[in-house]
């Protein structure tokens, strides 16, 4: 697959809440998944600790109000979309989350992706 339909594929797993199998389908086994300064866990390798990344947040999520993902922008191996969250976080009060994902693609695969928010003070 081209960088293009990689993040076409991306967007539409996210945009129906299918993370999990955009995991599955698009991630390289080699996957190194950043998240910003602050974050509980800043680098992620592997796609078996990846999808165990995703099960965590999963646990960690009361409710999700809604979602919006970006069309993506494409250049080279890489391409970027926002995505927008109203979530309520297991005893946390409702919170609106916004941020910029990038990911690289080698061979039809995501290799790739980095995380760009201000991480929840947690108090």
């Amino acid at each position: 697959m081209t960088t293009q339909e990689v993040a076409g594929q991306l967007v539409n797993y996210c945009r129906q809440g299918q993370f999990a199998e955009a995991i599955q389908n698009l991630y390289g086994q080699n996957i190194v998944s950043v998240e910003p300064d602050g974050a509980p866990v800043k680098e992620t390798k592997g796609l078996d600790a990846v999808i165990a990344k995703g099960q965590q947040f999963n646990d960690m999520v009361e409710e999700i109000h809604g979602m919006e993902i970006s069309d993506p922008i494409v250049a080279d191996k890489f391409f970027s979309c926002t995505m927008k969250m109203d979530v309520t976080f297991k005893g946390s009060p409702r919170t609106n989350m916004h941020e910029v994902c990038v990911y690289k693609v080698e061979d039809g695969k995501i290799v790739r992706e980095e995380f760009f928010f201000t991480p929840m003070q947690h108090g």
